[in-house]
Order: structure tokens, then C-alpha cells, then sequence
């Protein structure tokens, strides 16, 4: 492993995180609040360190291994969470651990935060803490690739360690011609959302806020009781719309916009996806309809909105830890599936469920026939058995993780379906969850070690756990036999 390359590319991302520290820094400057020494303090020490990793550099570009690429994603992910901590620690609104747990909640858009109560803090933080959503949504690494000179002749491998799905969905030949084009409908989706909530009521900074939190999946409100602070059909109704946007592949957005929408409706994997959300969404109304007493379009209303939302987001239209219990279920379902590969929602991913349910149907014929060769094919491409137990790999290992996360937060004093609740929501990096942790709720009343121990989670969610757990091997950053 070449250190001066891995210090090289961080050195460029650290940077652009230093200057990405003025914009919040700028509205605090405008507002007159103090934040602004806050912010500029972090924004020089972020240019320190990246001109501190640049000075030990001594060549411009290089080829980046699969190693280095791992290296430089993981890395990138713990410091830019690290740096982003900043301005909540010296503005005094949290302490460390909590500032970090925030910090690594909004990039990884879980949206999980630790602050008791958003009404008394300034537009700057509020706008830092969107920002975070909004940088972390689409992925650090493609922002990076789509906005900055490649570092050397290939990043294709920081691209694949940043955990965007089971398949590498490559609409363009060129990796930064690519990321240019997700970046532009990223913006587009995003400048869209904003419009449409000026128009239902918000003024243009909460109208941008919220934008970038339902587009990057993140539900980073301004607000303390979220969605539910609107009671609005108009902006719950978008909302719902654009979280649903956010959990379909952007790639596949990008060959719709150039060959047509009916290529949305062709493709397996978004075709499963809708079906999903709109059989659920209809389930839990019905439930709702026939135990609550709810009206027919008041179900639906707050059914749609938090299908949406549990399966990409986490915003909050109603406290849904107070419906039955088989809606519970449902929504926990929704939180591990998460949304399509490619797209800005977390979780075990539509695509990889569809070939694991075609998989076992499969074994099931050939019980039936055991001369039988039954291709298991998403869409019309055929998956191949080395991808098919891949998929199988990362499903025991999504599942091993949700048991340790729960195993833990039992041992830390938590009841155990509060504690599945939790692991579901960290690692799915969906935010809300049940319990202790439900619709109304926030993290803040939960113990240090449940703290550090989620923070390791919410990131394992975000980058598909196999790039963390790489990481941790003593022979990652020594031996280059296997690499």
C-alpha cells in the first residue's frame, strides 16, 4: 500500500470540506450568531490537516489499487465525520461523543440525532446539519469523483468500496463522466423538492433544508416533531414522492431521462420496489382503517408517507410507535429492504432480495427436478452463481450484524425489542425506530456505550459492512500478498 497516494487523495477531500464549512459559516455571518468563529475554526483546521497530508505527498497522481481504494474510502468516511463534529463541539451544543454520533448520523443519513430540542438552534447549525445529509446522500466519494480531478488514472475502486448496491450499475463508460451525470438529477431532484415546498408554504431556507434531507434520505428536520410540525397533505404528499424518488436507482433515472420512462416500469428491480411500497403502504392503511378507525384517505395519507419514509428517509408525519403491532412489523420489514441499488436509501437493497427469492425458488424446482438448470436472471441479465453467493454472503452478514447491535443494546439495559428496533434503524440508517427510540424520541438519552457502539454501526450500514470489516484486518495495512 502506497501511503503518499491514500494522503494525496484525502489531503483533496479534506479540503473541499473546508471550504464546504463556509456556506454554513456564511449564513451565520449573515445572522450574526456566533457560529461563526465555530465554523471558520473548523473550516482552517480542516485546510491545516489537508495541507499538513498534502506536504507529505511528493507525486500528483497515481493509479489507485483496490486496496487504496479501500483504504481512502474508509479513511475519508471517519474523517470528514470527525471534522463535521466541530462546529457542534466549539458552538457548545454538544459534547464530544454526542457531536460525533450526530456527525456520523447525518453523513451516513441515518438522521438519529442527540439534540434534546432544535427550536433554539441558529440557521447555521440547522444548515450544517442538511449539509451533512445532503453531502453524505449520493456518497462522499461520488461527489468527490464527480466535482474534483480524478486522483490518478483510476478511482473506480473508491466508487466501489463507498457500497452502492449489489450490481455496478455503470451508465457511462468514463467513472467521472458518470458521477457528473448522477450529481446533475442529485441536484435536479434536490433544487425540484425545494420549489415544491416554497410553493406549499416554507420559506426558502426551510424550503432548501428539507430538500436536501427527503433527497438524500437523511430526515434531518428543522423542526422537533418533523413532517408532523406541516399537518399538510401538499407537503407530505411531495415528501412521500421524492423519498420514494430518492430509494430508486439514480443510474437507472439517468437512462430513463435519455431513452424514455418506460424503461422505469422494464427494469426488475424498480418494478419490485413500487410494488413494495404501494402493497404496504396499502396493508397498513387497511390495518389502520379497521383498528384505529381512521377514514379511508387519512390512512392512506399517513401510510404512504411512512412507507416512504422508514424504507429510505426517516421523517415523521404522525407517532407511528403507537399503531398496531402488525404495522410495527411491516415497517421493520420496510427499514432492513431499505431502497433499489444505486440510490440514496441504506439497507440489504431491493435488487439483492430479488435474487435471493429467485434463488430459492429455484432450489425448490430443482428438488423437484434435479436435472434442471434454472438461471436466476434480474431483469434480463443473468446472475451469475459467484454474484448469487455474494448476495448470500452480505445477507448473513447484514444479519449477523443486526443480531450483535441488538445483543448489545440488551446487554447495555435496553428491552429487546427496543434493541432490534435500534440495530434496525442504525444499521438500515433510517433514523426513527420504536421504543426508546420511536417516532418522537431522540438518541440523546442513551447511554456512551450505546453511543460508541452505534456510531460503528451506522457506519458499517453506509458503506455494505464488507469495507469496514476489510479494514479491520492486521494484514490490510501490512502484507500485499493477496492484494
Amino acid at each position: 500500500m502506497k501511503q503518499q497516494i491514500i494522503f494525496y487523495v484525502l489531503s483533496r477531500m479534506i479540503f473541499a470540506e473546508a471550504v464546504v464549512l463556509l456556506f454554513p459559516m456564511a449564513i451565520a455571518w449573515y445572522n450574526r450568531d456566533h457560529n461563526v468563529v465555530s465554523f471558520l475554526m473548523a473550516s482552517v483546521l480542516a485546510g491545516t490537516v489537508a495541507l499538513v497530508l498534502r506536504s507529505r505527498t511528493k507525486i500528483a497522481a497515481e493509479k489507485l489499487t483496490l486496496k487504496e481504494g479501500i483504504a481512502i474510502t474508509g479513511l475519508a468516511w471517519v474523517v470528514t465525520t470527525f471534522l463535521g463534529m466541530l462546529p457542534y463541539v466549539s458552538g457548545g451544543y454538544l459534547n464530544p461523543l454526542d457531536a460525533f454520533f450526530e456527525s456520523i448520523s447525518g453523513f451516513t443519513t441515518t438522521g438519529a440525532t442527540t439534540f434534546t430540542s432544535l427550536a433554539d438552534l441558529p440557521q447555521s447549525i440547522l444548515l450544517w446539519r442538511a449539509m451533512t445529509n445532503w453531502l453524505g446522500g449520493l456518497g462522499i466519494i461520488v461527489i468527490f469523483i464527480a466535482l474534483l480531478p480524478q486522483a490518478g488514472a483510476s478511482t473506480v475502486n473508491m466508487y466501489r468500496a463507498e457500497g452502492a448496491g449489489p450490481t455496478d450499475d455503470r451508465v457511462l463508460p468514463k467513472l467521472r463522466d458518470m458521477t457528473k451525470a448522477l450529481f446533475i438529477i442529485y441536484i435536479s431532484f434536490t433544487g425540484a423538492a425545494a420549489c415544491l415546498y416554497l410553493i406549499g408554504g416554507l420559506d426558502l431556507f426551510q424550503s432548501l433544508v428539507h430538500a436536501m434531507a427527503t433527497v438524500a434520505g437523511g430526515g434531518f428536520s428543522s423542526y422537533d416533531d418533523s413532517a408532523m410540525h406541516f399537518d399538510s397533505v401538499w407537503l407530505e404528499g411531495w415528501m412521500a414522492f421524492f423519498m420514494a424518488v430518492a430509494g430508486g436507482s439514480f443510474g437507472l433515472y439517468y437512462r430513463a431521462w435519455h431513452k424514455g420512462l418506460h424503461l422505469l416500469w422494464r427494469d426488475t428491480e424498480f418494478r419490485a420496489y413500487v410494488c413494495w411500497l404501494a402493497g404496504c403502504s396499502v396493508l397498513i392503511a387497511l390495518v389502520l382503517m379497521m383498528e384505529l378507525g381512521y377514514t379511508p384517505g387519512y390512512a392512506l395519507r399517513l401510510s404512504t408517507f411512512q412507507v416512504s419514509s422508514v424504507a429510505t428517509t426517516g421523517f415523521v408525519s404522525t407517532d407511528f410507535d403507537l399503531w398496531p403491532e402488525f404495522t410495527k412489523g411491516l415497517l421493520i420489514l420496510l427499514m432492513i429492504v431499505g431502497g433499489c441499488g444505486g440510490s440514496t436509501a441504506s439497507g440489504l437493497k431491493v435488487a439483492r432480495m430479488v435474487v435471493l427469492f429467485k434463488s430459492t425458488w429455484n432450489i425448490v424446482h430443482q428438488k423437484l427436478s434435479p436435472r434442471r438448470v434454472t438461471p436466476v436472471r434480474l431483469g434480463s441479465a443473468r446472475v451469475d452463481e459467484t454474484q448469487v453467493l455474494r448476495i448470500g454472503q452480505y445477507f448473513f452478514l447484514y444479519m449477523v450484524c443486526l443480531a450483535l447491535c441488538t445483543l448489545f443494546m440488551t446487554w447495555d439495559g435496553i428491552g429487546t425489542f427496543d434493541s432490534f428496533g435500534i440495530a434496525v434503524a442504525t444499521l438500515g440508517n433510517v433514523g426513527p425506530g420504536f421504543g426508546v427510540i420511536g417516532a418522537t424520541q431522540t438518541y440523546a438519552g442513551l447511554s456512551d456505550f450505546a453511543k460508541v457502539t452505534l456510531c460503528v454501526f451506522m457506519l458499517l450500514g453506509r458503506l455494505e459492512i464488507l469495507t469496514l470489516l476489510v479494514m479491520l484486518r492486521p494484514n490490510f495495512w501490512r502484507g500485499e500478498r493477496y492484494w
